[in-house]
This record gives structure tokens, sequence and C-alpha cells, in this order.
């Protein structure tokens, strides 16, 4: 017989025995304030709760005998969520994303992997950035090295490298940890509450747009490409 998969956002308070769900003939009870009141049969338990007004919640069945607390049901689950809420920022945050650049990047493409890199940094998780050589690139590392420069100054507002870039066998590798929420800047892709969506452009200036001579192009004010006419082996 096939059983469904529990699902992954499920609290650990659905799990619980509370009140009359307990099974033990005899507890041990801890107090609302988390004072030990030893060891009790179960009825005497569940009276002790009922005069208190507040529930018997199992939060040890595993123990002899299991040990059961005075408390508020209500608020002794959201207490429990809050707790596996800030656990799970934490395995978050030990997650690593990894940005991959090349000394030959063209300038867009840079800007894309700097808003990936900015996202995952938003997230709460690790960037990794490893630029590669290849062939007769090796000869000009200190392209690579600026073009790590670039990156880094663009995502300092989210985050600063654990180390200086380092040159480790045909690439540069460096770890960027994301800054404290209080002291990162807002996720420029995230839209903001209340604002008014851009205005869409008219057809008219798309065409005018468009009508762009020939040769006539804006150049890109980005990195320009050392590597452009060199042969890759």
């Amino acid at each position: 017989m096939n059983r469904p998969f529990p699902s992954r956002n499920t609290s650990s308070a659905a799990f619980l025995r509370v009140n009359g769900k307990i099974r033990a003939r005899e507890v041990r009870v801890v107090g609302n304030d988390r004072k030990q009141l030893g060891v009790m049969l179960l009825n005497d338990a569940l009276s002790l709760a009922r005069q208190q007004g507040v529930d018997l919640v199992e939060i040890s069945p595993n123990a002899t005998p299991p040990v059961c607390q005075l408390i508020e049901f209500g608020k002794f689950r959201y207490e429990l969520a809050k707790k596996e809420k800030e656990s799970r920022k934490h395995q978050h945050a030990s997650t690593v994303k990894e940005v991959q650049l090349s000394p030959r990047i063209d300038p867009h493409d840079l800007g894309i992997k700097i808003e990936h890199a900015i996202e995952f940094l938003c997230d709460d998780m690790k960037v990794k950035v490893a630029l590669k050589f290849r062939g007769r690139e090796m000869a000009h590392t200190e392209i690579g090295f600026d073009v790590i420069k670039l990156f880094l100054e663009k995502i300092s507002p989210f985050g600063h490298p654990d180390f200086a870039p380092k040159l480790i066998g045909k690439g540069i590798n460096v770890m960027i940890t994301p800054l404290p929420r209080n002291k990162r800047a807002k996720n420029p892709n995230q839209p903001e509450s209340g604002k008014a969506p851009a205005p869409t452009p008219n057809h008219e200036s798309q065409s005018a747009d468009k009508k762009v001579p020939v040769g006539t192009e804006p150049k890109s004010d980005g990195l320009s490409n050392p590597f452009a006419k060199l042969e890759i082996k």
C-alpha cells in the first residue's frame, strides 16, 4: 500500500501528544516555568493541567517516564515553529551557490551573473565565484583579476569576500558571504510594495528606437575584451 510522503513544511508540533492522547501511565511533569514537579500518574498530571487552565504536552516521549510540560499548546506550538524557522535560516546560510566567469566574458553576461549573485546573497546564501582561464589566457591573468575586482565592487552592498581572490591552478576563486540583513542593501530585483509599474512605451517610440543606422550603434561601456583576437588552443 502506497503512503503519501509527509509535507516538508509540517511542523514537529503536529506529532506531539497532548492531554488525552498521551498513553503513558506515569509522566515526569515540568511546570510552565520549566521547574520540575516530579513524577506523577497521568490522571493526576491532567488534573493539575486543568486546574492551571493549560495543556499537558508530551515533549520527550522517548524518556522513561515520558516528560510532559504544563503549557498552553498554542503558545508551545508557536515557540516551536519559531525555533524551527531560525534553524532553517542557519541551514540556508550554509548553502553555497557557484557563479562561473571567464576573462572573455561579455559585459551583458557579466551583468546577468552579478544579478544572480545578488539574488543568492539576498537569500542568505554564500556565493563561490570561479573564473577559469583557457589556453594562452594564462599569460594575462591580470585581466581575470580585473573581472573579479569589478564583480566584487558590484556586489559589495550585499556581500563581502571571505578572502582575497586567489589564483589556483588555471582559475581564480573567491568565496562571498552575505552581509547581515541590517547592513545589506535591498534586493534591487524585488518590487517595492505600493510602487506603480513602469509605463509601457508606445509603438512609435519602439519603432523609432529600432531605426538605428548600421554602424552607428553605441559601444558597450563595460569590460573590453583583450582576448578577442587570441587563438585558444
